[in-house]
């Protein structure tokens, strides 16, 4: 049957694929009046990294090769162009990495389960193929980035003093994800459907997270963007930069990852965080709220690794609402490892 199809009708698919991936990188390409926003004009570098399971994973590398590293690792439904605000603040300085979770961006899916512990081994290949034998990073990861970190601690605590130097976790949370959030009031009341033992805010959080939702550019679709997951200040350029990179992520991985962060739990893995360790929270995120910081600052407390803890006036997207602010938390930590061994030398 297959043969008897003309060849344009046989290739359609490859071509709708080949126009929706056109389209949603033209998304995270996009220019904007926040110099911040923009595409790094600093050249990269692209990595070749393939994970345990042989998925390709975009990496790339800005700045100079001789600077210390910091390694970015993004949320859901976002990609490394997210991190814009940060390569283009830090590249020029240190040697910045970056990648695209698996499914984000133009990553491969690949074909495991996905569970928390397949995203820990991603960034445990990414570590391996862009450190040296012996070098330390940054480690910074935003909402699923951090939860990611958390669950490479648990899975690799070895490997967690020889190849982080410092943690900067921000929006994110280690368990309990639905039961917290806010984005629907239902979802944090203790009712419970009948007598089953799934409570309600479950079903639903994981009805909504787990579906493949679209986010056409319409008013409708930027005023819930910018009132659940930014702060309903957002206008403009914020709002629709990270409009972009929302849309930019596929329906289907979306919702992939949702059910993913419906069930999500590294339980104690932040206590494997033996490093210094930075939280960073949002006072008005409704995706992660102040609660699930709380409970991460208390392992690290627990643990001795506490080195700051903030709440900044922002929503999820922390390190794109108040990117200034962000950055001047960032370099302080960079600045609280790079400056005793430059102490040392001298």
């Amino acid at each position: 049957m297959r043969a008897m199809l003309p060849s344009a009708l046989v290739n359609l698919p490859e071509q709708v694929r080949g126009l929706l991936d056109a389209h949603r990188a033209n998304l995270r390409a996009r220019t904007y009046e926040t110099a911040a926003f923009n595409p790094p004009t600093v050249p990269h570098e692209v990595i070749q990294v393939i994970t345990r399971d042989g998925t390709r994973l975009r990496t790339h590398a800005y700045g100079p090769t001789d600077r210390p590293v910091l390694v970015l690792v993004h949320g859901w439904t976002c990609s490394i162009e997210y991190w814009n605000p940060q390569i283009n603040a830090f590249a020029g300085d240190y040697r910045v990495i970056a990648y695209d979770q698996r499914g984000h961006g133009e990553s491969e899916r690949g074909f495991s389960p996905l569970t928390m512990d397949l995203l820990a081994d991603d960034l445990a290949a990414v570590l391996e193929a862009t450190l040296r034998p012996g070098q330390r990073a940054v480690l910074v990861g935003h909402s699923l980035g951090g939860m990611t970190l958390q669950a490479w601690a648990g899975r690799y605590p070895d490997q967690v003093a020889k190849q982080a130097s410092a943690v900067l976790l921000t929006n994110t949370a280690a368990d309990r994800l639905i039961f917290e959030t806010t984005v629907v009031p239902l979802f944090n009341r203790p009712l419970r459907l009948l007598q089953l033992k799934v409570p309600l805010p479950f079903l639903l959080g994981r009805f909504g997270l787990g579906a493949p939702m679209v986010f056409p550019p319409i008013a409708p679709v930027r005023w819930v963007v910018a009132r659940q997951i930014l702060t309903s200040s957002a206008t403009g350029d914020l709002l629709d930069f990270n409009l972009n990179i929302i849309r930019s992520c596929p329906a289907v991985v979306r919702a992939a990852f949702g059910r993913l962060l419906a069930a999500m739990d590294v339980g104690q893995s932040a206590r494997n965080l033996v490093v210094p360790t930075t939280v960073l929270a949002g006072a008005f995120d409704d995706m992660t709220p102040v609660a699930h910081s709380e409970r991460i600052v208390e392992m690290l407390r627990e643990t001795g690794s506490l080195a700051r803890y903030a709440i900044l006036p922002t929503g999820h997207m922390g390190n794109t609402e108040a990117y200034e602010r962000f950055n001047e938390e960032l370099r302080h930590v960079l600045d609280s490892v790079v400056r005793p061994r430059a102490d040392i030398a001298g």
